[in-house]
């Protein structure tokens, strides 16, 4: 493994006012780095420089969505450059197996379908308001254009606490029955899997520290609920580092 001055890994990371990882994709990338004790560095890349930046690398931009997104990372010993958490996460499980991550089971497909299907738009209408308060005003200006035109109205429309609560109401079945299945392996241990942590508990957790940052009360919301602290807390260790 290389020395602490020159890492294995840089990670583009998205950057925010407090200057710590925020991004909730990022952040699965930043747990497999920690838990697997990977040394890296970090380059924060404002919202409006995320597209020249990463194509200035070189990288192939996305076929749907976004052309260019982070996290990427370039793996130093081979110069090799990628973008994507999911490529990543293939890519630092075979090149660094050591302590294992599995990337997917059956329970995990399962939960992280019905995470972002029933809650993840719930929790991204909360978010994404409060979020331009921790961006540049550059940033600001960026993501207000892009966030307005893509959802049609003001951010600040989904700030109305009486629709906010309809949306967090209408999906408490669905956040209680997701935190039941986080559950399921508890008398073997706090992960999803029992005893280790998977990539699924990875993603459970960065979503809950992309709220933490962004606005407690958010993350409060979900993290009432059975089964969610207790994977929280277990990433813990891997959270530590920020930046």
């Amino acid at each position: 493994m290389a020395t602490q001055t020159t890492p294995e890994i840089v990670l583009f990371d998205l950057a925010c006012t407090n200057n710590i990882c925020f991004s909730p994709v990022v952040w699965c990338t930043r747990l497999m780095l920690n838990y697997k004790n990977i040394s890296y560095r970090t380059i924060f890349v404002e919202f409006p420089d995320i597209e020249p930046t990463l194509r200035e690398l070189g990288l192939a931009p996305n076929e749907t969505g976004h052309k260019y997104t982070v996290p990427a990372i370039q793996h130093v010993p081979t110069n090799t450059y990628m973008m994507g958490s999911s490529p990543i996460a293939e890519f630092l499980e075979s090149t660094y197996p050591d302590p294992a991550v599995p990337l997917a089971s059956e329970l995990g497909r399962e939960i992280e379908t019905r995470a972002r299907t029933a809650i993840g738009p719930v929790i991204t209408k909360s978010l994404m308001p409060r979020e331009i308060r921790i961006l540049s005003p550059r940033a600001q200006e960026y993501f207000r254009r892009t966030r307005e035109a893509a959802i049609g109205r003001p951010l600040e429309d989904l700030l109305d606490s009486g629709q906010e609560q309809q949306r967090w109401d209408a999906a408490t079945d669905e956040v209680r029955a997701l935190g039941e299945l986080l559950q399921k392996h508890k008398v073997e241990g706090p992960f999803v899997l029992g005893a280790r942590p998977s990539y699924t508990d990875f993603f459970i957790a960065a979503s809950l520290q992309c709220a933490r940052t962004v606005d407690e009360g958010v993350f409060e919301r979900v993290a009432k609920f059975p089964g969610y602290r207790d994977i929280y807390d277990a990433c813990q260790p891997y959270m530590e580092r920020k930046d």
